[in-house]
């Protein structure tokens, strides 16, 4: 279903202009072009990463529609902009655990959705050997509040079928990097040895010691 939409949304007008056809993922070729690129690999508080933007407008509104709208009609430009990130060499993608609270609200998980879609293009299973607690939201927290409110916030909710050693963890949003970390190291655990990162959208620009 997922890819009858894709070939579907390329013969609809832009989603941000409206006006022009969208010729990539959904967008036109001049919205395409003004998107805020990253696409940098960089280290944050030990977590290295790449992210295909910047967290900033229209991106940004684009993400909270699709999140807490459940807008899926950008789903094809947020896997577009992930796709403009290298293949990684990995055995399997892992996306970010959302708990059972937080999904049964949403009604799907987003992370999910993307890792669906860029596996098919990737040939690369989608492996979730973890699950998550339900804890508040990490919107508005520092970096110390987050550690504080994700301790013990991951757990193997099975012993895992296939240890994949090599793997990518999935993100929308990273901002201070504590969600990957604390997941990381709970991968590593349990006998991952080599552990990428990747995320939409990059939300804080400037540049941060690590």
């Amino acid at each position: 279903i997922i890819m009858a939409w894709f070939n579907l949304w390329q013969w609809l007008p832009c989603l941000f202009c409206g006006i022009q056809r969208a010729t990539h993922h959904r967008l036109c070729e001049a919205c395409w072009r003004q998107l805020p690129w990253d696409q940098q690999t960089q280290t944050r508080h030990g977590i290295t990463f790449t992210a295909s933007c910047y967290y900033q407008y229209p991106i940004s509104q684009a993400l909270a529609k699709f999140k807490d709208q459940a807008d899926l009609q950008f789903l094809p430009l947020f896997v577009g902009c992930l796709l403009q990130l290298p293949k990684p060499n990995v055995q399997a993608i892992i996306p970010m655990p959302l708990s059972t609270e937080k999904l049964i609200q949403r009604g799907f998980s987003q992370t999910h959705l993307l890792a669906q879609t860029l596996s098919k293009h990737w040939q690369l299973p989608i492996w979730q050997p973890l699950a998550r607690h339900h804890r508040h939201s990490q919107r508005g927290l520092d970096r110390a509040q987050r550690l504080e409110n994700l301790e013990h916030v991951f757990y193997v909710q099975a012993k895992p079928t296939r240890l994949y050693q090599r793997v990518l963890i999935l993100d929308d949003v990273i901002t201070t990097g504590t969600s990957i970390a604390v997941l990381q190291d709970q991968l590593l655990e349990i006998g991952c040895k080599n552990i990428q990162s990747i995320c939409l959208y990059n939300a804080t620009p400037d540049k941060i010691t690590p």
